[in-house]
């Protein structure tokens, strides 16, 4: 398997991006977010990650990261199974407009799989990128803080509540980041 795009050099940040099978709008119900929130807190207080910036869109993560415990790859593959399970039980659960049609597309998404498994919500793996300069980590730090600004969610970064954006402002964010300094 390729490791082009992939988290494995120990004490090193990372652009990570991790996607919904078929864009998959989840994240547009508080529940589904929560879900996402709450496992990023585990993953910090329990499992080493630390957090520099992040964004949950509808369909996407976008997080600068690192792993101060373990292995960053381990991590992101065990934060994946875990919120997999979460957001289905969340599907089944809570009100869902949209519940037959999401889980009859998490399931197709398993038809190819080897492994016995009924619903599959994350696309295969993440796209990782090393941040190996400032002017690099500027870029993807903009760029993450202004995803829902490009989709026209909210006019200014900071007024996004599921962004790290507010933490930068000064502002309280739904999770804790370390701030970096920026360039």
């Amino acid at each position: 398997m390729s490791t082009k795009y992939k988290a494995t050099v120990p004490d090193v940040a990372y652009f990570i991006t991790m996607t919904t099978v078929d864009w998959i709008d989840i994240f547009t119900r508080p529940e589904q977010k929560e879900v996402i929130i709450k496992s990023l807190r585990y993953c910090q207080q329990h499992k080493g990650l630390e957090i520099f910036a992040y964004c949950l869109m509808s369909n996407h993560l976008h997080m600068i990261c690192k792993a101060d415990e373990g292995i960053l790859s381990d991590i992101l593959r065990d934060f994946k199974k875990f919120t997999s399970k979460e957001i289905i039980k969340t599907i089944k659960e809570s009100p869902e407009s949209r519940r037959k049609w999401m889980l009859t597309l998490f399931e197709r998404a398993c038809e190819h799989l080897k492994r016995d498994q009924q619903y599959k919500v994350w696309q295969n793996g993440y796209h990782a990128e090393s941040l190996t300069s400032g002017k690099f980590l500027n870029q993807k730090l903009n760029y993450i803080h202004h995803n829902p600004v490009k989709d026209r969610i909210v006019e200014n970064p900071e007024d996004y509540l599921f962004s790290s954006a507010r933490n930068y402002a000064g502002m309280e964010g739904e999770l804790e980041v370390n701030l970096l300094e920026l360039i």
